[in-house]
């Protein structure tokens, strides 16, 4: 089975070419990095006008690095939701005119589903499983009991990490986007200068707040607008530590309290390598197991859109929907 896997969520243009769930013949990503970086963060109308000038190259050059025809593909999976409206529009609407010429299902992903199954594309990893989603947008603890069964146990109240990531950098004047830079810099800083707070909030709680953290950063940095000096490698790695801190802790209590012993790290910001290193470590001293993506599967891809759907057709069958009647969901629940 060849599934075309097509992702405009947010300010990424990729579409990827899938075969049998496990051999990846294309994956090709856009990034808009360059547009957007100049506003310090995305612009939605910006977004959705490059996804339209360039969806047909990328799923044409997704075929041609794949070796195959559109007319092999056996099943579209495109992201219905959540994301940006404006762009989930354009590869979903793209998909379904596609569906519906060539006669074949499509079917609608959840992003944080592709999220979640991303690790299928590596190696397996036995049910069930915690997963970690950690990205621009979310930040959320779920367990997976098996394909399509997903159980939300926790999630942020505010900022997602990722957001803190880049709102921190726009403070800091370092660019756009945040996460790579701010994990660059804080390579060069020393984690104990700046104590910033933690948000723990109820006892047994398993949701997130970081911006009580991201007003503390701030906050540090106006009391140093008088001349005073201030290194802003050190206020990368105070943040990054405390940021890691609280995934790390809300993840291992999650797995106590789920009696699970393996863990899937998933999304943007587990690109992050202090935090790949420090879940691993901390999991590793209670037995328990971490799986974490490759880099260019964390972040926002059409190859994990594409796992997901053909685990869908797989295992969902009531997933395919005619073209007709699918719609883009920007706040689509998972």
């Amino acid at each position: 089975m060849l599934v075309l896997g097509i992702e405009t969520s947010c300010d990424e243009t990729a579409a990827a070419v899938l075969e049998d769930g496990t051999s990846l013949r294309s994956n090709v990503i856009a990034s808009q990095d360059e547009i957007h970086s100049q506003f310090g963060g995305i612009v939605p109308e910006l977004a959705g006008r490059s996804h339209v000038e360039r969806i047909h190259l990328i799923i044409q050059r997704a075929l041609r690095d794949a070796g195959v025809q559109l007319n092999d593909i056996d099943l579209i999976a495109a992201t219905e939701g959540p994301g940006l409206v404006v762009s989930l529009l354009v590869g979903l609407n793209t998909a379904k005119a596609l569906a519906y010429s060539l006669k074949i299902p499509v079917i609608g992903i959840n992003h944080l589903e592709g999220h979640v199954l991303a690790i299928f594309l590596q190696q397996k990893v036995e049910f069930p499983f915690l997963a970690l989603i950690v990205s621009g947008g979310h930040t959320d603890l779920c367990r997976v009991n098996g394909f399509g069964q997903y159980r939300i146990l926790g999630r942020t109240r505010d900022d997602a990490a990722g957001e803190s990531f880049d709102k921190v950098a726009k403070m800091l004047g370092l660019g756009y986007p945040g996460g790579p830079i701010i994990e660059k810099k804080a390579r060069q800083g020393n984690t104990e200068t700046y104590d910033f707070p933690r948000a723990w909030l109820e006892k047994d709680s398993l949701d997130f707040s970081f911006s009580g953290l991201k007003t503390s950063v701030r906050n540090t940095l106006s009391k140093h607008q008088n001349g005073s000096s201030l290194a802003e490698e050190d206020i990368a790695a105070g943040f990054q530590k405390a940021v890691v801190d609280v995934l790390v802790r809300k993840t291992l209590s999650a797995c106590r309290q789920e009696s699970l012993k393996r863990i899937v790290v998933t999304g943007g910001v587990a690109a992050n390598g202090y935090l790949r290193d420090r879940m691993t470590d901390a999991a590793r001293q209670e037995g328990i197991e971490v799986f974490v993506p490759k880099p260019v599967l964390c972040t926002d891809n059409a190859a994990m859109i594409a796992c997901a759907g053909y685990y869908r057709s797989q295992h969902c069958p009531d997933s395919e929907s005619d073209p007709f009647s699918l719609d883009a969901h920007p706040n689509l629940p998972f």
